[in-house]
């Protein structure tokens, strides 16, 4: 409570009070002020064009200004705009993103619980979801379910992103910017008439940074580097006077670092040792040893195409896309502590024995300062095997100790949705419509032995071959989704109800792509599961029907008090094959772990209520949106890091039951023309109320869900000349107190409590090695963003900070539970720059 009151008082020392565009009703012209008569946004929050006011339900709306004054351009930079969502991305690699709203979180490895929407079309993959769509004209944040008004995976809610359209005027513009680390930004588009009914929108996005931290084994900047840059297309063709083709395509590719982890032991027993056995994350100094020098590529291909006609009291919509995403990384291992890539038969034997230190002799390494406990002796034996001349290596150690990963992920998608709507004034409106989606997806992770010299692209590599694979887990996926959908509301005056519905139908398929060939570490098949059978294809078909109901009632011009219920879905899916085997052999049958992992994972299934006001008061000058909601989840789909001396392990769980509760509000303040102030809070509460998978986790909370989220800013927009305007803009975001898993105050076994009675410690008891998770949990955080500068006629220039306090957070803690210890991502360090801009 105390740093809670410390953020508070941060932000209103620096006149930071009351969030940047979360705010229900923004101005039209700067996305922070009020809605009234001559400035009422538009949104599409319900699948048609209507007043922000008049939506029942919460919806957060970034204008194209506020997106100018902010510097906003991604799906991270829109979630620290707006309350009661957070957001973990990048910190793997690109492509993985996870959205939380209002305690739903999109599981890494499974489908997102968020579904984003660019210009009425559903992006159908996962990895985009971080990327920028071009030229932003607006943005819409939606809460709670939407999947019967919006699509597949909008359990959570929506991002609803609008782009520039062409228009009968040319128009265009250009911005870049220079900050530390030798980070550059630059955007530029134009736009205009290519015909009488012809228009097109051009638009380009680069970016290169160094990244904040050095890889201080390699000496380089090669742990959170990048470069990326994109290409983004659209014609729009009006075919007569009712029927319009709107064809867009784009092309991103992405290069830089990927898994950007230290790790952390939770082991408090030993901290007798050495304190840093039993570390808080919160308190982590962030150091880099790795040998192998970790990539991340993402290449992204989507084409669309758009019809719209009308037919006078109906319109017709039909849309269909191409996606293609590739994404493969490669980084150091994670299993030297586990002697896996420790090539003599038994860890117990002593230096003397050892014929060679892990491939690349460690010797010229013993004493290196690798992070604590982390300690290089004179053999590769981990120490509870060798405690007198042996190493504690961690993940990602400076030695080929821990081997290599490499992993891919590729998907195509074909998507085509057909809607026809009412396009008339009376009091009944409807929507009716059907979607398909085929999506064939391949993931692959293969671990090798780290001989020096380097990683071999491949998914598997002979045990003759300079890095052979140890460790195989790879599986085509396909999948066709079927759904039909419909909408209807009817306006009784005040008073306005609605009722949407939408049935999917999801086919699945995966089949094992891991050919039958010796490890040549343990001398089993290179999957262990295939050691208990054969890998055979799996198939399963989910389905469910999202009804969605909403009810208005307006007993003034400027208050709306609503009520919303719906059901939000996600389908089930498979791990990689064989999971269920290794977990159980090497986690259940040797320490008792007591945990349950499937290779078919289920449904996600919630109910979610909301109830709230919004409205106006002050001549306008003040608005406000006060809401409060509260889901039931089934089978919450969760995210599990398993490491071992198998490997490493990424596979997906369900939480059965997990209940979430909450409240929320917004404020804006137009203190005088050119001035305000607005602020956001949101409480939420969150339970697990069963999980076979974990039972002594039951009444914990709901991972990556923060206990509150808090948004206070300031803007200032004013002449100073004729030609000349000041802008000025401050947010500060605070995030609560975090859980990344569903084990948090316990104390569990881990694979070290199985290996003490074997090792050379043991007259220990087999206890000390069991961890406690109490100090995983991420503490409350505030970062503050500042803009400020002038336009001047069609000139800008902008001062910015990010994080200026340079508030050192992590960003997000994977506990691998029977690990020991915590896999953490550091938060983005203070980021200052200048922006100059020029647009016509």
């Amino acid at each position: 409570m105390t740093k809670f009151k410390t953020q508070l008082a941060c932000g209103a020392a620096l006149g930071v009070m009351l969030v940047a565009a979360p705010v229900q009703a923004q101005d039209a012209d700067s996305g922070t002020g009020v809605a009234n008569d001559e400035n009422t946004i538009i949104v599409t929050a319900r699948r048609q064009n209507e007043q922000l006011q008049d939506v029942p339900a919460s919806v957060a709306v970034i204008t194209a200004d506020a997106l100018e004054k902010t510097g906003a351009d991604n799906a991270e930079d829109f979630v620290q705009l707006t309350p009661g969502v957070t957001i973990v991305t990048g910190t793997a690699e690109a492509g993985d993103t996870q959205v939380n709203i209002r305690g739903i979180n999109g599981a890494r490895d499974a489908e997102s619980s968020i579904a984003l929407v660019v210009d009425g079309i559903l992006k159908t993959n996962t990895a985009q979801l971080n990327q920028t769509q071009g030229t932003l004209r607006q943005v819409e944040i939606l809460k709670g379910p939407q999947g019967a008004l919006y699509g597949r995976n909008a359990a959570a809610g929506a991002i609803v992103l609008s782009t520039l359209k062409p228009s009968d005027y040319f128009e265009g513009g250009a911005k870049v910017s220079y900050a530390n680390e030798d980070t550059i930004e630059g955007t530029a588009h134009i736009a205009g008439p290519l015909g009488e009914n012809l228009g097109f929108v051009l638009s380009g996005y680069y970016r290169t940074t160094d990244g904040f931290f050095r890889n201080i084994f390699t000496d380089t900047k090669n742990v959170d580097d990048q470069e990326v840059w994109s290409v983004d297309g659209r014609l729009v063709a009006n075919l007569g006077d009712a029927t319009e083709v709107d064809v867009k395509a784009r092309y991103s590719q992405l290069r830089g670092a990927s898994i950007n982890f230290n790790a952390a032991f939770h082991l408090p027993e030993f901290a007798a040792f050495n304190p840093a056995f039993y570390e808080d994350v919160n308190k982590h100094q962030f150091r880099y040893y790795n040998n192998i020098d970790p990539s991340n590529d993402q290449d992204s291909f989507d084409v669309s195409a758009k019809i719209e006609h009308d037919f006078g009291n109906t319109t017709l919509t039909a849309w269909a896309l191409y996606s293609d995403v590739d994404q493969s990384l490669v980084a150091d291992g994670t299993s030297a502590d586990f002697a896996r890539y420790i090539p003599f038969p038994a860890p117990t034997q002593v230096a003397a024995d050892v014929a060679a230190d892990c491939f690349v002799s460690t010797a010229g390494l013993t004493g290196f300062p690798v992070n604590q406990p982390g300690f290089i002796g004179q053999t590769p034996v981990p120490f509870l095997f060798d405690p007198a001349t042996g190493s504690t290596f961690g993940p990602y150690s400076p030695t080929t100790c821990d081997g290599t990963q490499y992993q891919i992920r590729k998907q195509t998608d074909i998507s085509a949705e057909v809607r026809l709507a009412s396009n008339t004034d009376g009091p009944l409106s409807w929507q009716l419509g059907l979607y398909y989606l085929n999506i064939d997806r391949e993931v692959g992770v293969s671990l090798g032995a780290d001989t020096g010299a380097g990683v071999i692209e491949e998914l598997y590599n002979a045990p003759t071959t300079a890095n052979p694979t140890s460790l195989l887990l790879a599986d085509s996926f396909d999948t066709n989704v079927y759904a039909a959908f419909g909408n209807f509301e009817y306006d009784m005056g005040d008073f306005t109800a609605g009722l949407a519905l939408r049935y999917d139908i999801e086919d699945r398929k995966t089949s094992s792509l891991v050919p039958n060939v010796v490890d040549p570490i343990t001398g089993g098949p290179i999957n262990p599961g295939q050691a208990f059978g054969s890998l055979d294809p799996a198939s399963k078909s989910f389905k469910q029907l999202q009804p969605k109901v909403s009810l208005s009632w307006q007993p003034s011009a400027n208050a709306n008090i609503y009520a919303n219920w719906g059901i939000g879905f996600k389908s089930g899916g498979f791990n990689n094959q064989g999971s269920a085997t290794i977990i159980d052999q090497n986690f259940n049958q040797f320490i008792g772990a007591g945990v349950t992992i499937e290779d078919q994972y289920d449904k996600e299934v919630s109910s979610a209520f909301e109830v709230g006001v919004k409205g106006s008061f002050a001549d306008g000058r003040i608005t406000y949106d006060l809401a409060g909601y509260y889901t039931e989840i089934d089978d919450m789909q969760f995210f599990e890091f398993f490491v071992g001396p198998f490997g490493l392990l990424r596979v997906v769980s369900n939480i059965d039951e997990v209940e979430v509760m909450g409240a929320e509000l917004n404020v804006t303040a137009r203190i005088i023309d050119g001035w305000k102030f607005y602020g956001a809070v949101n409480v939420t509460d969150s339970e697990i109320k069963k999980n076979v998978s974990r039972p002594y986790t039951v009444g914990n909370k709901s991972p990556y869900t923060a206990d509150y989220t808090l948004n206070f800013g300031t803007e200032i927009d004013t002449p100073l000349t004729d030609n000349t305007d000041l802008i000025v803009r401050a947010d500060y975001r605070v995030t609560g107190p975090t859980w990344f898993h569903t084990v948090q105050d316990q104390e569990r076994p881990t694979l070290f409590t199985g290996l003490i009675p074997i090792s050379a410690v043991n007259f220990l008891p087999a206890e000390w090695g069991n961890a406690r998770y109490d100090v995983a949990k991420r503490d409350a955080f505030g970062v503050l963003n500042v803009r400020g500068g002038v336009e001047i006629g069609n000139f800008s220039i902008f001062a910015f900070g990010e994080n200026v306090l340079n508030k050192k957070y992590v960003a997000e803690v994977i506990p691998a539970i029977e690990f020991g210890g915590s896999f953490i991502s550091p938060g983005g360090r203070a980021l200052y720059g200048v922006e100059v801009g020029y647009k016509f």
